[in-house]
């Protein structure tokens, strides 16, 4: 138990002697991932539209519910979340769209498609430096796929639940870059790192520092020691020596006998 205990007070003093660089390599970090966040990394914003598909009227009862049919429904919305990420939407969104200036696989990066389990809703995100532009192209590829499904699929009834605000009343913020997750990501990996330098350093260093250190690795007992003394204690110990001496001036004649 002991042991351990006095292994805990050596991490405890390795950190304490350290200290320093571990606070510096920790600032140093933080201020670069800040400084990254704020004025380096562009913004990202965001936008969404829902998207809902369903069997045309012919193919199912209006007055019954099909679960059947439901279930068919939902399983199919993985194909369509496949479906809009792919040229055969895309394509047409760069011909019909020349205004964005981008390319399909450029659309392909700034697409992401997603949806609720067991829901027939599809969620349409794009993201962009420009919060009005991921608007515009957000519901462009939302139209595009409502007019070319049917000609993929025998499906008829697609709705768009919600189209993106191109100048809502209230800009939204960026969703990157997030500033105080950087800064918490930066701090934990920063002193991570200055522990690890601290303890590489210590575990180097094969110097004798103490007495414990002495008897620990030579098995000898410490007779004496010779502290160091700065510059300054020394300076002063010789200034205070000279002073302590009496002062003579030449012609003084005390102390000074006559020989008869």
């Amino acid at each position: 138990m002991s042991s351990q205990e006095l292994d805990l007070r050596d991490y405890f003093r390795i950190v304490q002697k350290r200290l320093w660089l571990i606070v510096s390599i920790v600032v140093v970090m933080c201020a670069i991932a800040g400084v990254y966040s704020l004025y380096i990394k562009k913004p990202v914003y965001e936008a969404s539209t829902k998207i809902i598909v369903n069997q045309t009227p012919t193919q199912s009862t209006v007055a019954q519910l099909d679960l059947n049919q439901i279930n068919t429904n939902i399983q199919l919305i993985n194909t369509y979340k496949e479906i809009i990420k792919t040229p055969a939407i895309l394509d047409v969104v760069t011909k019909e769209y020349p205004q964005f200036n981008v390319t399909t696989e450029e659309l392909m990066k700034k697409v992401n498609v997603s949806s609720v389990n067991n829901t027939q809703v599809m969620t349409l995100v794009v993201r962009d430096n420009s919060y009005s532009r991921a608007a515009e192209i957000v519901n462009a590829i939302s139209l595009v796929f409502k007019q070319e499904i049917p000609s993929l699929f025998n499906v008829q009834n697609v709705s768009i639940l919600n189209e993106a605000k191109v100048n809502p009343p209230i800009a939204p913020g960026p969703v990157e870059p997030n500033v105080v997750l950087n800064m918490a990501i930066a701090f934990i990996v920063s002193l991570m790192i200055g522990l690890g330098i601290s303890f590489l350093l210590e575990y180097m260093d094969d110097t004798l520092k103490t007495e414990a250190d002495i008897e620990q690795y030579l098995g000898l007992p410490t007779l004496a020691m010779i502290t160091r003394v700065g510059q300054d204690e020394f300076t002063k110990g010789a200034g205070a020596e000279t002073q302590a001496l009496p002062s003579r001036r030449a012609g003084e004649l005390e102390n000074v006998t006559a020989a008869k």
